[in-house]
């Protein structure tokens, strides 16, 4: 299973590498790279129930726990 964020679904996306010097010469010999998502693995306490989650969440994840709250954020995600 590849690694995503429980909350927001985020993970790696394939991009391409582009110097200034290729611009000037027409020819890209930088190829591709994977774009990894910033995922942190976090312990989440929900007051409401008295238990603790272990999830893998990106940055922009943990934001959304902190703005709406960690009971609402975990039911629209689908983990509770």
């Amino acid at each position: 299973m590849a690694r995503s964020c429980e909350i927001t679904g985020k993970s790696s996306q394939v991009g391409g590498r582009y110097s200034n010097r290729t611009r000037a010469t027409q020819f890209n010999p930088t190829g591709k790279v994977r774009r990894k998502a910033n995922l942190q693995k976090r312990r989440v306490f929900v007051p409401e129930l008295d238990k603790t989650f272990l999830i893998d969440v990106s940055v922009k994840g943990y934001k959304h726990i902190k703005k709406n709250g960690a009971l609402a954020t975990l039911k629209k995600a689908g983990i509770i």
